[in-house]
């Protein structure tokens, strides 16, 4: 059981596989997605890169330079164009998917609106040698990593 005293010190996102090069092979250093799991990131915390989908494990990670966050994720293409991991098309046909979900809406009371989406900007991107397993599973909300 965790104790109240570990210190938070990055977060772990799942990544599929098919993707995963695209930080480290091809220099992609935008990483996006809904914004779950980031009130308490802040700047030098370490992200790690959870592969999902096949051979899953920790595949890698960087370090956060920058955070941030917007309700349109295509804003994000204005500001760093093709670093972002994911192409425009892609991240349209993932709001599509999510529409279909409805996993896009945050309920307050009786309201409901859209969740907002971060962009998290990365350096000192790299690689692990061989996949780690876990020791605790990562949802695909993602989790805090502690000390």
């Amino acid at each position: 059981m965790e104790s109240e005293e570990t210190t938070i010190t990055g977060v772990t996102f799942p990544v599929p596989k098919q993707y995963m090069h695209r930080f480290f092979k091809e220099g992609k250093t935008i990483f996006v997605k809904p914004a779950t799991v980031f009130k308490e990131l802040r700047r030098g915390m370490r992200l790690v890169f959870y592969q999902s989908h096949e051979d899953t494990g920790y595949a890698g990670e960087a370090t956060i330079r920058r955070i941030l966050i917007a309700q349109d994720p295509l804003t994000f293409f204005d500001t760093y164009g093709d670093a972002v991991f994911l192409t425009r098309d892609e991240m349209i046909a993932y709001l599509g998917n999510q529409e279909r979900w409805k996993a896009v809406r945050v309920r307050k009371g009786n309201e409901s609106r859209k969740r907002d989406w971060m962009a998290l900007e990365l350096e000192d991107i790299r690689a692990y040698g061989a996949v780690q397993k876990p020791e605790r599973f990562v949802p695909v909300g993602g989790r805090y990593l502690r000390e």
